[in-house]
């Protein structure tokens, strides 16, 4: 933990959690900065269990759509301990990031709908291949100009015109 705390910008605790607590909402959250971050580590950690035990039920997609989905969503929330519910959501929602967003939720909704009600294993491995590619696009997001670049390679590598 001492070296995390080396490798971040600032260099003392108390900067860290003022920083942390200022990202925070209404000030629900009286996490330490240590706590937060076994809270994030165990959060991701779960949700990347999640994703190891659904390739294990890969024969099941429904199985496999619902911990693969609980996973990820595990995995993306587990940024919020870090920098608060509030700062999550509203990072979510940029305007730079905010297709990217409402295409992965939709796409996890309908992987749920396939899974749960459905009940279509078609269906389900289409949604859950679906929710792959827009978790990747959302994730690309916040990587400056990542988003750009693989546009640039994907027009590349699929340009037919020789």
């Amino acid at each position: 933990m001492w070296k995390l705390k080396q490798l971040m910008p600032g260099g003392d605790e108390e900067r860290e959690e003022s920083f942390l607590e200022e990202e925070e909402s209404d000030g629900l959250c009286s996490l330490s900065y240590t706590q937060r971050m076994y809270a994030f580590a165990a959060c991701l950690v779960a949700g990347l269990a999640c994703m190891f035990l659904s390739m294990i039920v890969f024969i099941k997609p429904i199985k496999f759509a619902i911990l693969f989905t609980l996973g990820n969503l595990l995995a993306v929330g587990s940024t919020a301990f870090l920098i608060g519910p509030a700062q999550q959501i509203n990072m979510m929602f940029d305007s730079a990031r905010i297709y990217a967003t409402a295409v992965y939720l939709g796409c996890v909704v309908i992987a749920l709908i396939c899974a749960l009600l459905i009940h279509s294993k078609v269906l389900t491995l289409i949604a859950i291949i679906c929710e792959i590619c827009a978790l990747i696009w959302y994730s690309l997001s916040y990587i400056p100009f990542a988003r750009r670049i693989v546009s640039d390679l994907m027009v590349r590598f699929c340009d037919t015109e020789l």
